[in-house]
């Protein structure tokens, strides 16, 4: 059997990851989010506010003896304020790096003393942004989080060769996607973001795929091994 844990797995790119996930019937996928939109016999569920430290820490992984691929998917983020430094709020500023830093690492650190000694292939699939890779006004906390997931995962690969783990590690940046996310940075202040009209032209002539498209792109990095040898990876290195 293959488990699957996924944060962020109630709706956007999180769902139709794990939509897809359950059309195999040798999956087994948990779901960690704060609402419950999946129902499948083979799905499990936890409710949880990963911008809330005390629920992330007293999250335990699943007791798994035995399989063929263990996976967590740190998908869950948010793209916070969008506001320019000096005028963004410090509590929202702490909630973004909790949710898009602080919890997927805490996620992966307890996924790896957890699973680590299994005789398995395990992977670690943590969701980037080319927004970690390049500057954007107005997403400092956005852009900083996710350049900082791209270090974590990049010491965490060179951890598990070090230590032979057979441990699998993965930093991917989807591209844009149709999701409430895009509506949100859709809606920001101009003088805030100075790139708006970019994004809202993305949605208005249909260059936003949907999220079960960008999910079925995902699932080859963990699917075809030629295109996890490299920890930074986008969608757009794929070729067909």
């Amino acid at each position: 059997m293959n488990y699957y844990i996924v944060t962020g797995s109630s709706k956007g790119l999180g769902k139709a990851l794990v939509e897809l996930l359950l059309k195999e019937e040798h999956n087994i996928v948990y779901g960690l989010s704060r609402t419950h939109t999946v129902e499948h016999n083979n799905y499990h569920h936890t409710n949880i506010d990963l911008s809330n430290l005390e629920e992330v820490l007293n999250f335990k992984f699943p007791k798994i003896a035995s399989a063929d691929q263990i996976v967590l998917i740190n998908n869950a983020g948010v793209v916070g304020e969008i506001k320019r430094i000096g005028a963004l709020s410090n509590q929202q500023l702490i909630d973004g790096y909790t949710v898009n830093l602080i919890a997927p690492s805490i996620l992966v650190n307890n996924f790896i003393a957890n699973y680590a000694p299994l005789n398995c292939e395990k992977t670690v699939l943590n969701i980037s942004s080319g927004a970690g890779r390049a500057p954007v006004d107005g997403w400092s906390v956005y852009c900083a989080t996710k350049a900082g997931i791209d270090m974590f995962s990049q010491v965490l690969k060179e951890e598990a060769g070090l230590d032979r783990t057979n441990v699998k590690v993965l930093s991917l940046a989807p591209g844009v996607i149709d999701t409430e996310m895009q509506q949100v940075i859709r809606n920001a202040s101009q003088s805030s973001f100075s790139k708006l009209a970019r994004f809202q032209e993305y949605k208005t002539s249909g260059k936003l795929p949907h999220s079960a498209l960008v999910a079925k792109q995902v699932l080859r990095f963990i699917q075809e091994p030629k295109l996890a040898e490299n920890v930074m990876c986008s969608v757009r290195d794929l070729v067909d």
